[in-house]
């Protein structure tokens, strides 16, 4: 590795424990600090490795962030780094979750306690603009990348468009728009001899594909195929495969889905839970799990409440990461042989401008139900928490956890004395 330092596996285990524990901030705030770590402190990886990695995420389904740290696991430990790595990710998260999830269901009920969310609402919404924002101003550096962003956004705010549709018609444009153009020999990739050592492709759908399906199996031929668990596992097992564009791209498919179509929770109970997910280390798209959890616990059929819950998170969590590992362990090997190729890079950055138009959308989505709930009277309250955020996050830096924390302690405050 060229330049690049590589750890033990016991070294890179700590690392990566430590940021399990400690990556708050949501995807643009997890890879800031693997970016931090691995290419500028520690040295792991080079800036074009990791530059490239990340690119290729982008376009996969499912969170990125926690796929990005699979990828890294991978380049310096092969596929034990990249399972040690995507583990402990969402591990720490996983279970801190269930006990919020909890004392939700059981307790959420309690006024005050329905004032905190109010106020963690508020913050999650000035956290999506700030995401927009930063996320923009990073991707958006031409205007051929601006109309594909503006158009994204048209397409899937006003069109009703699907996402993959979107990404991949975007990734289409920038490729065609510089296949003809040579890869330098200075930028192609470096195909180092232990490449050759990655897990055969055979041996990674078999073995990805049969972890991804028994637990369903297995929870079917127990409980029946129409227990909310086994739908549970087959909805975001489909989820899984067609949800690009991380967390914030898709929480609108499954809001709608969980609230609308299958019943299982409220589309407060869904901005509940985001809110939680805000509150824990990990990726924003463990609100998925809530969303497991909460529709186990209210449709639990002939389990206890807090059984189905349990069983009805774990089902969707295993469903939403396994895949995960499996498009990485497919992928990472032939994205390094394609490392700086032209046509390859601007198909990326073309999905990441796409990208930015879909978050747009989010922001949109997530602003009318805090502002406007359920065609309530305007919640002014959510209105002034959510500028103050938004002004203190954007100007003066503050941290995702503080503004989180603070707002809950002001939804609490503002029920007490009003």
């Amino acid at each position: 590795m060229n330049q690049e330092q590589r750890p033990t596996l016991f070294e890179a285990f700590k690392f990566w424990l430590k940021l399990g524990l400690i990556s708050f901030g949501g995807p643009s705030g997890q890879i800031a600090i693997m970016h931090s770590e691995l290419v500028e402190k520690k040295k792991w990886i080079s800036e074009e490795r990791f530059l490239n990695a990340l690119n290729f995420c982008m376009l996969l389904p499912g969170p990125e962030a926690q796929q990005l740290a699979a990828y890294c696991g991978w380049l310096l430990h092969r596929t034990w780094g990249g399972i040690i790595a995507g583990t402990l990710f969402f591990f720490p998260a996983a279970i801190l979750l269930w006990v919020l999830s909890f004392i939700y269901m059981a307790y959420g009920s309690v006024p005050e306690i329905v004032a905190v969310f109010d106020g963690l609402k508020a913050a999650v919404l000035a956290i999506v603009v700030v995401a927009v924002i930063r996320i923009g101003t990073k991707a958006l550096k031409s205007k051929g990348r601006w109309l594909l962003a503006l158009a994204s956004f048209i397409c899937i705010f006003f069109l009703k468009l699907p996402f993959p549709l979107i990404v991949f018609s975007a990734a289409l444009i920038g490729w065609l728009l510089e296949r003809n153009k040579k890869t330098e020999d200075s930028e192609k990739a470096e195909i180092s001899a232990d490449l050759e050592k990655a897990t055969p492709a055979w041996k990674v759908l078999l073995v990805g594909g049969l972890l991804w399906v028994l637990p369903i199996v297995f929870f079917g031929s127990w409980l029946g195929v129409n227990h909310t668990v086994v739908e549970e596992g087959l909805f975001f097992s489909k989820a899984s495969m067609v949800t690009f564009g991380g967390a914030y791209a898709v929480l609108p498919y499954v809001g709608q889905q969980a609230v609308d179509v299958h019943g299982w929770m409220s589309s407060g109970q869904m901005m509940d839970g985001l809110g939680l997910a805000e509150t824990t280390p990990g990726p924003l798209v463990m609100v998925l799990q809530f969303v497991g959890f909460v529709g186990g616990w209210q449709n639990p059929g002939d389990l206890s409440p807090i059984m189905g819950a349990t069983l009805g998170a774990f089902i969707t969590t295993w469903v939403t990461f396994v895949p995960c590992f499996i498009w990485i362990f497919l992928g990472a090997p032939h994205v390094e042989r394609l490392r700086g190729h032209a046509g390859w890079s601007a198909a990326l950055s073309a999905v990441t401008a796409a990208v930015v138009g879909v978050i747009l959308n989010l922001a949109i989505w997530f602003g009318l139900h805090v502002i406007i709930p359920d065609d309530a009277p305007v919640n002014w309250f959510g209105v002034v928490v959510s500028l103050v955020a938004f002004v203190g996050m954007w100007r003066f830096k503050w941290e995702v956890v503080p503004v989180v924390l603070g707002a809950g302690l002001l939804g609490w405050l503002e029920s007490v004395l009003f």
